[in-house]
């Protein structure tokens, strides 16, 4: 018995011993061959960016998914059939932004990688990554992490098996308070004027709309590409790309008397009784200083206080103040309203503004302080310059009772809002003028009907209208709140070379106000 099982044993090891003798002497040349031909490769999954949202969950930007399919381009449809066939597909995605041209300046848009942001590690050779807008400045939340896969290839490239995978991440989506609404209406009444809306909540600082023209369609960078196009925008002298909101300045003129007027109450120039006669113009040497009702109509204002200063924004009466006040109080009021910073909202390239001093003419000018300028400094006039989202800010104080409230696109941060300390009464007496500007006798005519929930004398505001060159081309400035009572919305329309504030700039504003309360 024990010789039958190990006859048994015998035969099964020389079977074994001849087998692997087959296969390493007879098929080895053939085995290692098949293993040289075939190769283990590392495909990308190319993970798709976060989506941008706006307050109500409308689309601001998207990947939508591609893929090529023999050196053709396919949509997601014909993806998915060529995949379910079993065709070999390289799956991609193209940025789409819905808004395109109206929301280009928040959006901003995808480029690739440059060779020095390679070089240095930043990014990947051939990465879209953010450019402007939303996209650059929450680049690392809305990017996401490519997966990998291991696959097997024969020596033709077909797929053999996969052997293991990485999974693709997602980019983390981003709501904006951005309301694409608004954010349409804004752009569409901008056009075809260079300038800057800004709307926002005064109450939180949550920004609205921010619209800036002349601008551009971000989907020719990603989505419907055109070279020709770019090269276009980039040559045009009207500059695009600059979001005249926030990274340009400009002379505020008379939207900055809210600011004069406060420092005169502050300081104790001025009461809210103190009247001063508008003389129509006033002459200092070869020089002469006129009123704008003067100027325009040959008549005058007679006696007026801060507020009806404020509601007929008489030049006269601001002239005077910035001789009492003198250039050190303007600037020091101008820097306490942060005129000359930045004011820290979630979007690249903020420019600060710029507040004059005595001290920065003589260093920078060579030039001394003359009492002109002064003169100019009170009305938002002469060297003195800020953005439109900072004249929006200013505004805001007015509106939220004394706060300085940091603007905000994206909900990613709580409300920030800093307390400037002013007295209750002073601030109070600019906000009547305000008030009254905007009803009859006052400088913004186009509102005197306009009516909230059927009610007129709903909205406080301020004209202004900037010189800014020897052949007085004038901006046109209109910065507006409403209700007033608990205000939830301000305005404000910046028109660059557009005229006066009260002719061209507010009834923009009142198309927005409009379209807000009635909707």
């Amino acid at each position: 018995m024990n010789r039958f099982y190990r006859l048994i044993f015998l035969a099964c090891f020389t079977f074994l011993l001849f087998r692997l003798g087959y296969l390493t002497i007879i098929k080895g040349g053939s085995f290692r061959l098949q293993a040289e031909q075939n190769r283990v490769v590392k495909e990308k999954i190319i993970a798709p960016r976060g989506t941008i949202f706006d307050r109500h969950d409308k689309i601001l930007a998207v990947d939508l998914p591609y893929c090529f399919y023999q050196e053709e381009e396919k949509n997601r449809e014909e993806c998915l059939k060529l995949k379910s066939s079993g065709k070999k597909t390289e799956s991609f995605f193209r940025r789409y932004y819905p808004l395109g041209e109206s929301a280009a300046q928040i959006t901003g848009y995808l480029g690739e990688a440059t060779a020095q942001e390679v070089e240095e590690g930043v990014y990947r050779l051939g990465q879209l990554v953010g450019r402007g807008g939303i996209e650059e400045f929450y680049q690392s939340w809305l990017v996401g992490e490519d997966g990998y896969r291991l696959v097997e290839v024969d020596i033709k490239g077909e797929e053999i098996r996969e052997v293991g995978k990485l999974p693709e991440k997602e980019g983390r989506g981003i709501k904006l308070f951005i309301d694409s609404r608004l954010q349409e209406k804004a752009s569409q009444l901008l056009s075809p004027n260079l300038g800057a809306i800004v709307v926002s909540n005064p109450q939180n600082g949550e920004i609205l709309a921010l619209a800036s023209w002349p601008t551009f369609d971000p989907n020719i960078f990603t989505f419907e590409v055109n070279d020709k196009e770019i090269s276009r925008l980039l040559a045009d002298e009207r500059q695009p790309f600059l979001n005249r909101a926030i990274s340009a300045r400009f002379p505020p003129g008379s939207i900055f008397k809210l600011i004069s007027g406060l420092a005169g109450l502050e300081e104790g120039v001025i009461e809210a009784d103190t009247e001063i006669e508008d003389t129509g113009f006033i002459e200092i040497n070869d020089y002469r200083y006129s009123n704008w009702y003067y100027t325009q109509y040959g008549k005058k204002d007679e006696h007026v206080n801060i507020v009806e200063a404020i509601k007929r924004s008489n030049d006269i009466f601001f002239y005077r103040l910035g001789e009492k006040l003198g250039p050190e109080k303007m600037a020091q009021w101008s820097e306490n309203f942060f005129l000359n910073d930045r004011s820290g909202i979630d979007l690249p390239a903020e420019a600060t503004g710029f507040v004059p001093t005595p001290q920065w003419k003589e260093e920078v000018l060579g030039e001394p302080w003359f009492l002109g300028n002064s003169f100019h400094f009170a009305i938002g006039q002469g060297d003195l310059a800020i953005t439109p989202l900072m004249a929006n800010l200013m505004t805001n104080f007015f509106a939220n009772g004394g706060y300085f409230c940091q603007p905000r696109l994206a909900d990613q941060s709580p409300v920030n809002c800093q307390k400037i300390f002013v007295k209750k009464e002073n601030r109070e007496l600019i906000f009547a003028g305000m008030v009254a500007a905007c009803r009859p006798g006052g400088t913004a005519s186009v509102f005197f009907d306009f009516e909230i929930n059927g009610e007129t004398g709903q909205v406080a505001c301020k004209t202004g209208t900037a010189e800014f060159d020897a052949k007085n081309k004038t901006h046109a400035w209109f910065t507006a709140f409403a209700p007033l009572e608990e205000p939830v919305i301000s305005v404000t329309v910046f028109l660059q070379s557009g005229g006066g504030g009260a002719r061209e700039a507010a009834p923009i504003a009142k198309e927005i106000l409009r379209e807000f309360f009635d909707n």
